[in-house]
C-alpha cells in the first residue's frame, strides 16, 4: 500500500499520479504500486513539487510495518534506535514582558509581616 499526500503542488504532478494511483481526497494518492514504480514516483514528485510539500508512506517488512518519507516539511522523519519518528522542530517561544519592578505586594507581606 502506498499514499501520496501533496500540498500546494501543480497540477500536472497530481495529473502524472493518477496514472498509477487513485486521488481519494484533492492531493490524497492511495494505491499498491511495486516498489521500483513507488521510487519513480517519489522522484518526479520531488521533481515536480517545485515550492510544494510531499508526503510518502507505504507499507514495509519492518517492526512498525510502514515507512515513510517528506519533502519540504519542516517536520523531519529521524531514526530513534530503529523506529521512525517525526522531529517536530520547536515553536519560538513568545517574548513576555518585561518584569515590573519592585515587590509585589505579597512579598512584602512576607517580609515585612502585616496581614
Amino acid at each position: 500500500m502506498t499514499i501520496i499526500v501533496l500540498t500546494n503542488c501543480p497540477a500536472g504532478l497530481r495529473g502524472y499520479l493518477t496514472r498509477w494511483l487513485l486521488e481519494i481526497s484533492a492531493g490524497v494518492f492511495i494505491g499498491n504500486p511495486s516498489a521500483r514504480i513507488r521510487d519513480a514516483l517519489w522522484t518526479e514528485v520531488q521533481q515536480y513539487a517545485a515550492q510544494g510539500r510531499a508526503l510518502l508512506a507505504y507499507t514495509t517488512n519492518n517492526e512498525q510495518g510502514y515507512a515513510f518519507r517528506t519533502h519540504e516539511h519542516s517536520w523531519n522523519p529521524i531514526d530513534h534506535e530503529g523506529l521512525m519518528l517525526i522531529h517536530r522542530p520547536e515553536a519560538p517561544r513568545p517574548v513576555s514582558a518585561a518584569p515590573k519592578a519592585g515587590w509585589s505586594r505579597a512579598a512584602k507581606r512576607r517580609r515585612y509581616g502585616g496581614g
